[in-house]
């Protein structure tokens, strides 16, 4: 990667399980980093964080924090980045956004990068990172589209409570440990017990709609990415289990022309950021111990639908931290810097 000698990198929201996740990323890939400055809320101001064998404070965000800053990953929360990350990137720096708020904003390029990285070409300030659940999706989605077409996806999802946060994180360890001592736990993140139990909700309900805003999501994200519109049927289903780390996918797909289990494996094993772990009977699949701790996609479970001459079942699981948010706003970033697209171009986005 050609690089410059060095950035002032802001990372926004760094003490939560992302922000802590992308300063890991930035020094296991070597990213050209003259000064990090780890950004967060008042309460944890002053913290310090290990990077690079050393510690750097925590500070407050502020109009002074962001002064001077060249890129920022944020990953503080949507209400945060709709009034801050305008304010960033008037201050001069660019933003890789991990957040749902500019997603779907017309002007915002949402990017997976080996997906689609010439969409961050246009950028105005602000590059969105997709949802965790969407991003391993169209990793493994790509490929196919390209090939041979998609017509329709159903996905199901599966997916661990490290996507909410560390307080479900011990939420679930705690809730855990109460029902092995015969205790009924109380829930506090999740409208239900997750120990040992099986939510089929993720995020909210709004507006008297029966599909859930993570649900949306997935199928509005899908389609920016892949470029697509409602030609292609999408439906999504999402399930919250109780795992700590990793998100897994049931994906039918249904293509335009016919492609084999045995091509689409072949297909797949060439493909940029999946590995293909797919010999079921000796128990090799993916799985979500497998993918935690990896920056690839896990791709296995390959076979056809037998009640669809083109369809195809995927079994898709990825690290939800890593390849899911903090990985790839980190080689977003990488892309930005590849492309020279490390500025502010004129005119800035803004709120509006």
């Amino acid at each position: 990667m050609s690089a410059p000698p060095g950035l002032r990198v802001g990372v926004l929201g760094a003490t939560g399980a992302v922000g802590t996740t992308v300063i890991e990323v930035l020094a296991e890939r070597d990213f050209p980093v003259a000064e990090l400055v780890p950004l967060a809320s008042a309460r944890s101001a002053g913290r310090r964080l290990a990077w690079r064998g050393d510690e750097v404070e925590v500070r407050e965000l502020s109009v002074e924090s962001i002064r001077g800053l060249d890129l920022v990953i944020s990953s503080a929360g949507g209400a945060v980045s709709s009034e801050w990350a305008p304010r960033i990137v008037a201050a001069g720096a660019v933003v890789v956004d991990n957040t749902s708020f500019w997603r779907m904003h017309e002007q915002v390029p949402l990017v997976v990068s080996e997906v689609n990285p010439e969409a961050a070409d246009g950028h105005r300030g602000i590059v969105a990172n997709p949802n965790c659940s969407t991003m391993q999706m169209v990793v493994a989605l790509k490929p196919i589209e390209d090939a041979v077409g998609i017509e329709r996806l159903v996905v199901s999802t599966y997916q661990s409570v490290s996507g909410t946060g560390n307080r479900a994180i011990e939420e679930l360890r705690s809730q855990a440990a109460a029902v092995l001592a015969g205790e009924r736990p109380q829930p506090h993140v999740y409208p239900h017990q997750i120990a040992f139990n099986v939510l089929p909700q993720v995020e909210t309900f709004k507006g008297g709609d029966d599909y859930t805003t993570e649900e949306r999501k997935m199928m509005a994200e899908t389609r920016k990415i892949l470029g697509v519109g409602d030609e292609v049927g999408i439906s999504a289903t999402c399930a919250r289990v109780p795992v700590f780390n990793a998100h897994s996918e049931s994906v039918n797909v249904q293509t335009r022309s016919d492609l084999d289990p045995a091509a689409c494996r072949d297909l797949l094993a060439a493909a940029a950021g999946v590995v293909v772990l797919d010999d079921p009977a000796e128990g090799i699949y993916p799985l979500a111990t497998a993918a935690a701790g990896r920056d690839e996609v896990l791709v296995g479970r390959i076979r056809r639908d037998p009640s669809h001459e083109r369809c195809l079942n995927l079994w898709v699981v990825g690290d939800n931290l890593r390849k899911g948010a903090a990985t790839n706003a980190v080689q977003v970033a990488e892309v930005l810097i590849e492309r020279g697209l490390v500025r502010v171009p004129e005119p800035a986005l803004d709120a509006a």
